[in-house]
């Protein structure tokens, strides 16, 4: 085998290939240059996904013909210092974006640098440079990209159909206009109508600019899941916001992590997010955030990816810890309110349809019809099928105090507990929520050093087989802090001694059925942690008031406070939401008040 140099143009192919691999990331590579020079406006054409033309026109500091002609050699770069890689204060400092574009496709480059006299334009070709010539443009710099990969035509078989590629590019813009809500950014594209993202008023403070531009982005049932969150901690600062837990995503594409304004998909982080969502999530199903955190320069190597779409941290525990932290925070503060994309599809679901059937109502006695103003005073009587009886003991004075999640004043199927407050009407799901409620106490008491147990005073012998029992036998550690204390008994049996005292009575076989389960699902996880609050999630589930179980109106108020005052309670520790919330005006306007 014989050693040679590789040709130059032969080199910017292959760089080529690893920093353009597709129209989405040369435009990327043009838009952060364009933010380096300063630009606070951009212009941004594609026609055909960006494999026919791709334009970027900026508003920067523009080009002298001399730095016009060294932008397109490779590893030219104003944009570091000195040589002190750890010392990176911009996007694209390795300078390889342009010579490599140039080297596969017809670039041409216009630029007028501020406060000269007039404008400079070179041309590439299938990596063949063209003279510099004068050029006519305002100050700033216009970089067109016509027939990508024209010079390397088995790249293109590579291209994903044109709208395929137009999505990625959108998306890539969407993330560069969430991380610079200061400068104006319009995509054109073929004949869609143009998206503009408008700069946010000089007034508004950098929160309220960083808000409005989400809205534009994402929407506004996005920006009303969330939770906002900012904490700052030895130099690294986090912001931005978390979803409540119950709205939830089927992909992570709905996850935006920005690293010193660079959009990023790295597994630290993601898996940071993973971890601080945790226990609140349905399996299966992933969070939304926006997440921008701020790294001092020498603490994050950007350059370990060739798209930069992944850094490395000096620290990357302390960021990780940082990510868990701020957004648990921000959930535990927030996470008793369910989505408000609940409401709209509960009352969808209440339209009652044009039939002659028409279900009675029945109203309250007079003798207990105090009720806050605002809603018609109903129950059902004796007459009605006993599946599908209200139960309701006291209906709430005007006097009565109201918690955030209301009074209650009705049991409807022994399921559901119906509570109001002066401007909306709530159902709850009194298992799921009674479910998170004792959860987050055995938690808090496997914290404090374990979870207490009740001694039983007859030993409870069960018999589950002898893989449940040899599983829940190898866990008896772990078992113990939670409460449960078991030992073998014969084969296939397990003799109960101890359960935990939260849960009261329980069917403890099933109880131990589903701890198998559990266990045979979480065998392969080195995560202690883990493993124990799945246990305790199944534990919490046995110890809660099931359905079907009659309540009376102080039980039910109770478990509204107890709701009010227990962190993420807006979800079960399934993920499930537990109470729906219908405003006063949306139920107006269902039977045409309004």
């Amino acid at each position: 085998m014989i050693l040679r140099r590789l040709p130059e143009n032969l080199v910017n192919r292959i760089a080529a290939g690893e920093v353009v691999e597709r129209p989405a990331a040369a435009v990327k590579e043009l838009v952060e240059n364009a933010l380096d020079a300063g630009a606070t406006r951009l212009d941004i054409t594609l026609r055909e996904g960006g494999q026919a033309l791709i334009r970027v026109a900026d508003n920067g500091s523009g080009m002298t013909p001399d730095e016009l002609a060294l932008c397109i050699e490779r590893h030219a770069t104003s944009k570091l210092p000195d040589e002190d890689l750890w010392n990176i204060q911009s996007f694209g400092f390795r300078g390889e974006a342009l010579p490599s574009i140039g080297a596969v496709a017809r670039l041409m480059i216009t630029s007028r640098a501020r406060g000269a006299q007039e404008a400079w334009q070179i041309a590439v070709e299938g990596g063949v440079v063209s003279p510099l010539k004068p050029a006519s443009l305002p100050e700033g710099t216009v970089v067109e990209v016509r027939d990508l990969f024209f010079a390397t035509p088995a790249r293109l078989k590579f291209l994903k159909a044109p709208r395929t590629e137009s999505e990625a590019a959108r998306e890539m813009i969407e993330k560069i206009a969430m991380a610079h809500p200061q400068v104006a950014i319009t995509l054109a594209e073929d004949d869609r109508r143009p998206v503009r993202y408008n700069a946010p008023a000089a007034l508004l403070d950098e929160n309220e600019k960083q808000r409005e531009r989400l809205v534009a982005v994402l929407g506004d049932e996005f920006m009303g899941n969330v939770a906002a969150l900012d904490i700052e901690r030895e130099g690294v600062r986090l912001q931005g916001y978390a979803a409540l837990p119950t709205w939830h995503r089927p992909t992570t594409k709905h996850q935006y992590l920005f690293v010193n304004g660079r959009p990023v998909r790295d597994k630290v982080l993601m898996g940071a997010v993973r971890g601080a969502y945790g226990d609140v999530l349905p399996s299966g199903r992933h969070p939304a955030v926006v997440l921008f955190l701020s790294v001092p320069v020498r603490d994050v190597d950007v350059n370990v990816h060739p798209t930069k779409a992944e850094v490395r941290f000096r620290d990357s525990a302390k960021v990780r810890g940082l990510i868990v932290t701020a957004i648990r925070h921000a959930l535990g503060a927030s996470a008793q309110f369910t989505t408000s994309a609940l409401a709209p599809t509960a009352m969808q679901m209440m339209q009652m349809e044009n039939t002659p059937s028409v279900a009675p109502f029945y109203t309250y006695p007079p003798s207990v019809s105090q009720m806050p103003s605002g809603f018609t005073e109903m129950m059902l009587d004796n007459a009605m099928p006993p599946q599908a009886r209200v139960t309701q003991s006291e209906a709430p004075s005007p006097a009565q105090s109201f918690g955030r999640l209301g009074a209650a004043v009705a049991q409807v199927h022994g399921t559901f507990i119906v509570a109001q407050t002066p401007e909306s009407l709530l159902i709850i799901d009194q298992h799921a929520a009674h479910e998170r409620i004792v959860y987050e106490r055995m938690k808090e008491a496997l914290a404090s050093g374990g979870v207490k147990s009740q001694i039983l005073l007859i030993p409870d012998v069960v018999e589950i087989g002898a893989g449940a029992s040899a599983r829940l036998l190898e866990a008896v550690p772990e078992l113990a802090r939670l409460g449960l204390v078991i030992e073998a008994f014969g084969d296939g049996a397990i003799l109960v001694r101890e359960v935990p005292a939260l849960i009261g009575q329980t069917d403890v076989k099933a109880l131990l059925v589903d701890l198998a389960e559990e266990l045979a699902e979480n065998e392969t996880s080195r995560a202690v942690e883990k493993r124990l609050e799945a246990l305790l999630s199944r534990i919490a589930c046995h110890g809660s008031v099931r359905s079907g179980r009659a309540l009376n109106v102080d039980e039910m108020n109770a478990l509204l406070r107890q709701m009010e005052t227990t962190p993420n309670t807006g979800q079960c520790n399934h993920g499930r939401p537990t109470y729906v919330e219908m405003k006063l005006t949306d139920l107006q306007k269902l039977f045409d008040r309004r």
